[in-house]
Order: C-alpha cells, then structure tokens, then sequence
C-alpha cells in the first residue's frame, strides 16, 4: 500500500520491502456492528470506517503525550495496517467496553481502537470474524458533493465491505498527512464531511494520475499487492 504523494522511497502504503519492516508492526482495529435483522447499507459502513480513522487521529488521547500518542506514533511509523472485524449482541457490547471511539453515521457503527501489535489482539477483539462483512446498498447512493472530501474507490477491484472499509480510511489517513494544520482543523470542526464512491471507469485513470494521495495496497489480503484501491480527493489538495 503506497501512496504516491510522498517523495521518500520509504512510504507506509508501499508493497515492496522498506525500512518500515524491521519496525514492530501494529494493526489499527475497526470493528463494525453488524446486526442479522438491520445490517447497515455499504456506502454508509465505508464513510463511517474512514471517519472513524480521522476521529482517532484527531483525538487528544493520539497525540502529543496522550494515553494512546506513543502507539499511534509507533503504528504510523511502521506498516499502515487496519483489520476490520463485525460484531453483533454481546460481542459489540464487548468491544464497547474496551478503550476506543464508536463513529456513528446514517445508521452504521463503528468501533476504532488503538492500534495493537500484529499478534497482540485483545481477546474480545481476536475472536471476532473478518469474514461475514459483505454489505450491500439497498440504492445507489446519491452523487457525491463536489464541495466536500470524496474517496474514490477502483471500479476495476471487487473488494469485500470490510476490505473497502479499511481502504477507505487508508485514504483518509493520507489526505489527513497532507493537509495544513489549519486545514485539519477545519475538516475536523466540521464534523470529517466526506463521501466515499466507486469512481466512474473513465475518470479512474485521471484521479490515479492528478497527484492526489492514492493508495496501493500491500497485498496482505484480497487483492494483487499494488493494486491502486483509493484516491482522496479532499478540496484543500486539488
């Protein structure tokens, strides 16, 4: 997963080997409530994971000498991983009683928490399952603003909701790296406004080549490692 924005040969989001390997490796954990009788629409579940993502970024707790500020640095400084695991009943009730921040929007929630090491889940996080997260949109959602932050997603990948949902808030996470302090400030302020979209085929090739943050994915999972998933195309960055 790397993000062609960044000039150093040593980016986070990048498939082949850096020096962000020999570093401990940390996994964000986001967990999403998904419910049998009311699961929540796709497009919902993606914007709230990646505002999810900004919220725990932007969280007094993650930075400076916050609580959570020196696993926060130590994840960032090594490898971007975010997992996403569902939970229902007792086991979001579970995960609601760990450290962390629900998100919630139309009618999705979830849960981030600080990163943890890659074999250092907490138990009530670990045995919740990745699989099971395929979400649909019961309509297509409506087009997006032009005027507030839009994730682009690959209309050539075929991505499970929980692989979206983390590639989605990797976008995020980049267009937050690139913007002014007064600029986060803002976005945060207004609550992280922000859509997420399948970009029409046409225009994919030119968000991928306009010089806005893009993830490519590592390849841990799902898809081809370097395969381009998102563009963050927040205003401030056009």
């Amino acid at each position: 997963m790397s993000h062609d924005v960044t000039p150093s040969t040593d980016s986070p989001f990048r498939s082949e080997p850096t020096a962000r390997d020999q570093a401990p490796q940390f996994v964000l954990p986001l967990v999403v409530r998904i419910e049998k009788a009311a699961p929540p629409a796709r497009t919902d579940a993606l914007e709230t994971a990646a505002r999810a993502v900004l919220v725990l970024l932007s969280d007094e707790r993650s930075v400076g000498d916050g609580e959570w500020a020196e696993v926060v640095r130590d994840w960032q400084d090594a490898r971007i991983r975010k997992v996403v695991r569902r939970a229902r009943g007792a086991e979001w009730r579970r995960a609601e009683a760990l450290p962390g921040i629900t998100v919630t929007g139309k009618v999705a929630e979830v849960r981030v928490f600080p990163p943890v090491p890659l074999d250092g889940w907490p138990k009530e996080l670990a045995k919740l399952q990745v699989s099971g997260t395929d979400l649909d949109d019961p309509e297509p959602p409506a087009e997006a603003d032009a005027s507030a932050p839009v994730l682009w997603l690959s209309p050539d990948l075929d991505m499970s909701a929980g692989k979206a949902m983390a590639q989605a808030g990797h976008g995020a996470q980049l267009a937050w790296w690139e913007l002014s302090a007064e600029e986060r400030a803002a976005w945060r302020d207004a609550g992280f406004p922000l859509a997420v979209r399948t970009a029409p085929p046409g225009r994919w090739a030119e968000l991928t080549a306009s010089g806005l943050p893009l993830v490519r994915d590592a390849g841990f999972t799902e898809i081809a490692p370097g395969s381009c998933t998102v563009v963050a195309d927040h205003p401030a960055l056009r």
